[in-house]
């Protein structure tokens, strides 16, 4: 493995240019926001007199008792002890409870946390840094997380859901037979296959086959697991639920951010709701407000105010907080200086920031993940070949393609200069016209448009007619583009760690570690 190229996002056509302008300090008021020294030592001032030593107590504890099961390692167990002190905070990641990790960035997005980490305590070495992945548990779109997919076969669990996924027990373990066969020669099947039945166990939950997996593969770094679904967290943020049932303080308070980003980018990731939290029962059903009472929507279940505030109080772990709430319940019970996600995740995160005000809470440094994309040599070289970038498969490729079908062609060269030609003719006419009355000038831009327009007829009908002359190199084209986007988009979102990890071992999630940079959101692109 040889990393070939490194590309900055701001290089990249297809990231969106909200995440740009946010890496570019482009948008007023998240400059301290962005990845620098300066403002995560600012970060530390914020989060260390606002976190408490009963909040740190209550969370040591918390992760504790969740990973009870599991023999921790030395990093984990001295990361659990350091988290009762003042001088320790956390960098965290999140991710939904996708069949055995789902897509691979799943493993990059926490590996660049762990990095991180490593870091900062080089650039910090009086204070601590815990690498923190939070599992999304009350997550109720089953559909989302039970599957993934290798090269070779789409693999996919059927349970019964519409309720907190990470509850879910496993039945259905038919996809190990299957994956079985795919990876029981390659290099390090075994151990594939081995992860995959220890963590896929009849009886498991989703959130413990998560851990179980997750536990596996990063122990040794140090990295904890938390579970937000847990009665003794959600003590903590009880009045922001509260508030939130009373006064739908998130949707007042976000709005004018929200508008903002609408006029300016077209549109927002995730709409705030009027209340955005849930009600969690065999099922997680939203809650609504029908101006006298609380409402779980799609059960025969209301409550006036009293009740509703009441079961908050003794139960508040029967309410859970949606997408917008979360990152608030994240940053209340962690001494979490940065957030690392992907581009949509980023994107919500910034609708939030004067609630945060609002609300007297830091708001994190958030960090966009690296991306990364493993490609075979023979690839590479195929793509050097027809006198390509690695770059240009990730800007427009269509141009690129059409580009390369005309590449020397005489009659689009003979084409292009007579229309240069034409419209320097016409130029000369238009100064003429200018001397006549206007109706004159205006038939001589018409009758310019008209015949430009002829122009770029004809440039279409000689490249639909090159495209059918060059077949073979158009599907040599095509077929690059999917050796390089399989399914037509990121490889990174389409594969499982698994079909690197079954010809590299650990030494792949080493690899990966190493490569990612800290400092910067980029396209780490690696020839195998």
């Amino acid at each position: 493995m040889k990393t070939i190229n490194k590309i900055a996002f701001s290089e990249i056509e297809s990231i969106p240019q909200l995440v740009k302008d946010f890496l570019n300090h482009d948008i007023e008021g998240f400059e301290a926001h962005t990845f620098s020294l300066e403002n995560f030592a600012q970060q530390i001032h914020s989060k260390q007199d606002s976190f408490t030593s009963d909040k740190r107590e209550i969370l040591s504890e918390a992760i504790k008792s969740q990973l009870s099961d599991f023999k921790l390692s030395s990093n984990q167990i001295e990361n659990l002890e350091n988290l009762k002190h003042k001088n320790t905070f956390t960098i965290t990641t999140g991710h939904q409870l996708n069949l055995f990790s789902g897509p691979v960035f799943f493993i990059y997005k926490i590996l660049q946390t762990i990095k991180t980490c490593t870091y900062l305590k080089q650039n910090f070495p009086d204070f601590n840094f815990v690498p923190i992945y939070w599992m999304a548990s009350e997550d109720h779109d089953f559909a989302e997380i039970n599957h993934f997919k290798t090269e070779n076969n789409y693999y996919e669990i059927n349970e019964h859901s519409g309720g907190a996924v990470g509850r879910i027990f496993i039945n259905d373990i038919f996809f190990i037979s299957e994956f079985e066969k795919e990876f029981k020669d390659s290099i390090f099947g075994t151990e594939l296959i081995l992860m995959l039945k220890e963590a896929y166990k009849n009886g498991n939950t989703l959130t413990k086959a998560i851990q179980t997996l997750v536990h596996r593969l990063f122990s040794d770094f140090g990295l904890l697991i938390l579970d937000g679904d847990s009665k003794e967290l959600k003590n903590q943020i009880k009045d922001v639920f509260k508030d939130e049932l009373e006064n739908f303080s998130l949707h007042k308070n976000s709005i004018e951010k929200v508008d903002f980003l609408t006029d300016k980018y077209g549109k927002v990731q995730v709409n705030p709701r009027e209340i955005n939290l849930f009600y969690l029962s065999e099922t997680r059903d939203r809650i609504d407000f029908d101006g006298n009472n609380y409402i779980v929507v799609d059960k025969n279940i209301q409550f006036t105010k009293e009740e509703i505030l009441s079961e908050l109080e003794n139960s508040p772990e029967k309410f859970s907080p949606n997408a917008l709430m979360r990152p608030v319940y994240q940053e209340t019970v962690l001494p979490n200086l940065a957030y690392i996600g992907g581009n949509a995740e980023i994107m919500y995160w910034l609708e939030l920031k004067d609630y945060f005000t609002e609300l007297n809470l830091p708001f994190p440094i958030l960090i966009p993940r690296n991306s990364m994309l493993f490609l075979k040599e023979k690839t590479i070289g195929k793509i050097e070949k027809l006198n390509l970038k690695l770059d240009d498969f990730f800007q427009n490729f269509t141009k690129i393609t059409n580009d390369k079908i005309l590449d020397n062609n005489e009659i689009l060269h003979l084409l292009s200069e007579k229309e240069n030609l034409l419209t320097k003719q016409f130029l000369e006419l238009k100064n003429a016209a200018e001397s006549t009355d206007q109706s004159f000038g205006n038939l001589v831009k018409a009758e310019e448009t008209r015949q430009l327009k002829s122009f770029e007829r004809m440039k279409k009908r000689l490249l639909r007619a090159e495209k059918i002359k060059q077949n073979e190199l158009l599907e040599r084209l095509e077929n690059l583009f999917l050796d390089v986007h399989p399914s037509k988009t990121w490889q990174e979102r389409i594969y499982n760690f698994s079909v690197f990890f079954a010809d590299f071992g650990f030494s792949w999630i080493e690899f990966c570690m190493e490569e990612m940079v800290v400092e910067d959101s980029k396209l780490i692109i690696v020839a195998i």
